[in-house]
């Protein structure tokens, strides 16, 4: 296993900047995800890395070595392209094994291969169809046995499940981490997808217009977003507009226009009057009960529910404060209700939510 690093890696088409002095470690054996928005510079990266671009100034390295001017073909990389790519004139077993003809790895060892790796896509019954007979799902085992059956040093996948259907995606997740944990590959995953980064990745790395914007495990990302992008990206959230107006210890309080909200304070340089935004995910409200008592509590309107099954998601309005203005869309948040009533709620009903203090996250504007 060798780690994969870019040190100040910057890459350029013509005077547009795509990717600009990128840092990261990514370490032997880890599932590192790079995500993030069409043109963010996500491909730019994977194709650096496997050599079908040069960066323009500094270096990536396979373990110790300096990998910029080596060829694609020398660099022992294995991709899984997102359209799967296999040879339509091929059967699977001439798909997996072509890496290997190349190689000039003898017959004997040659069919070993092929067989252990069809049989760790759980594809070994399957070696003399044909891609065309094959549904997307299994395509894309073939794509992943064709690309380990090399024993790559970094294993490369461009949005590999984006052209499978939602159930096919849920079961490649699945079977990507499984095999994965197996094979323990250093791999480097492109996706625009939050899901499967947040489901999958050891960590991952979010990119904005070339941009390093916050690197880390899947749960920190998501509990603790270090910008607006960040946080709006990584999921779903609610925004509410406010100033800072007493640093604790070990909490902020924030002036917003439905009344006061406390945090816990974030790591940062803060200041009293700051303008800032509290990010609120979804699930982190409650819907609170007569007599029942929040850390942060506010009075709303239930505007819209939709009821899911396992979980309900109801669009409310907060009340209090000044009067609402046209421009004040951040009033309307988003609730999930896990495990819903039987009863439906009562749509333009007042209601009261709360939120702790744990789950406020004060971010810079």
């Amino acid at each position: 296993m060798l780690s994969l690093s870019f040190e100040n890696v910057q890459k350029r088409f013509d005077s547009t900047i795509v990717v600009r002095d990128l840092s990261l470690e990514i370490g032997a054996g880890e599932l590192f995800f790079l995500l993030g928005p069409s043109g963010c510079g996500k491909t730019t990266c994977l194709r650096m890395v496997a050599g079908f671009y040069r960066p323009d100034g500094g270096q990536l390295r396979f373990g110790d070595r300096v990998i910029n001017a080596v060829p694609p073909h020398k660099r022992n990389t294995g991709m899984v392209f997102q359209n799967y790519a296999l040879w339509p004139h091929l059967n699977v077993r001439g798909n997996v094994e072509y890496g290997l003809k190349v190689r000039k790895v003898p017959t004997a060892e040659r069919e070993r291969r092929v067989k252990e790796a069809l049989e760790m896509v759980r594809l070994g019954h399957l070696a003399d169809r044909y891609p065309s007979q094959m549904s997307g799902g299994q395509q894309q085992r073939v794509a992943l046995a064709r690309a380990l059956v090399v024993r790559p040093d970094v294993l490369l996948l461009d949005e590999p499940l984006s052209n499978l259907d939602a159930q096919l995606r849920l079961e490649m997740r699945a079977e990507i981490k499984r095999l994965h944990r197996e094979q323990q590959t250093t791999a480097l995953y492109v996706t625009h997808d939050q899901e499967e980064a947040l489901s999958i990745a050891d960590r991952v790395a979010i990119l904005r217009d070339g941009d390093l914007m916050q690197v880390g495990a899947p749960r920190d990302l998501y509990r603790a977003p270090n910008s607006r992008f960040v946080a709006e990206f990584i999921g779903e959230t609610n925004f509410l507009p406010g100033q800072i107006k007493a640093i604790n210890a070990d909490s902020l309080d924030v002036q917003t226009a439905v009344g006061p909200l406390r945090s816990a304070r974030p790591t940062g340089n803060w200041a009293i009057d700051q303008p800032v935004w509290c990010s609120i995910r979804p699930e982190s409200w409650h819907l609170l009960t007569e007599g029942q008592k929040a850390q942060n509590e506010f009075s709303a309107t239930l505007e819209d529910a939709m009821y899911l099954g396992q979980a309900e998601q109801l669009i409310i309005r907060l009340g209090g404060g000044r009067e609402a203005t046209t421009d004040e869309t951040w009033r309307t948040i988003k609730v999930a209700v896990a495990n819903p009533d039987a009863r439906p709620p009562a749509i333009g009903g007042a209601v009261r939510v709360g939120v702790d203090v744990e789950d406020v996250v004060v971010l810079a504007e």
